[in-house]
């Protein structure tokens, strides 16, 4: 059986041109070269209300432009998602998309006990490639990747996916096009296994 790759790209500007959408790209690219099914999601695309109560996560319904995505991600054998860390974090535009998708029903069971046994996307696993405007070893190691951490435990792991594996880039207003390069060969090469 063949691994299901979905690529969301996490970048709030609809206009692209990135680095971020050069990165995703690349592992689109080495995806497609091992021959691994893949799907696209560019979350700036999608047109979606933030939630804004507890009242309208659980008792609206999904908006319908999001119901692909939840499919996508029901399909999806490993996930790869692309940002920028803007503030700290990931950009608004993302965390909103998450809060809006990972609802019960869907990413978690609704009655179960134990929440920490109602995990509904078991069975994936997800890479995070993340840019940053700092060195990567300063947010890794002075700020102990704070926000990464919170997706990863808070938001991924909660509802079962895992292992989770990093890529963060740094300095990316200071890379020169040789090192753009090896980060596009390392992408590439990270799509070639679906890792």
């Amino acid at each position: 059986m063949s691994t299901q790759v979905l690529l969301i790209q996490g970048h709030p500007d609809p206009a692209g041109g990135h680095l971020c959408h050069a990165l995703a790209q690349a592992y689109a690219e080495g995806a497609r070269e091992a021959g691994y099914e893949l799907r696209t999601l560019d979350v700036a695309q999608l047109d979606f209300p933030l939630l804004r109560s507890q009242h309208a996560w659980t008792h609206e319904p999904l908006p319908p432009a999001l119901a692909p995505a939840q499919e996508a991600i029901r399909w999806a054998d490993h996930l790869v998602f692309v940002f920028p860390l803007w503030l700290g974090g990931m950009p608004a535009l993302l965390k909103g998309f998450l809060e809006q998708i990972a609802r019960e029903g869907f990413a978690f069971a609704k009655d179960a006990k134990n929440p920490m046994a109602g995990k509904l996307l078991k069975g994936r696993s997800a890479r995070l490639v993340v840019t940053m405007g700092m060195p990567a070893a300063v947010y890794r190691y002075y700020f102990r990747a704070h926000s990464i951490k919170a997706l990863e435990r808070n938001i991924l792991g909660f509802v079962g996916i895992g292992p989770i594996e990093e890529t963060l880039i740094g300095m990316v207003e200071a890379i020169d096009d040789k090192a753009r390069v090896k980060w596009f060969d390392t992408l590439r090469a990270l799509g070639r296994q679906a890792r």
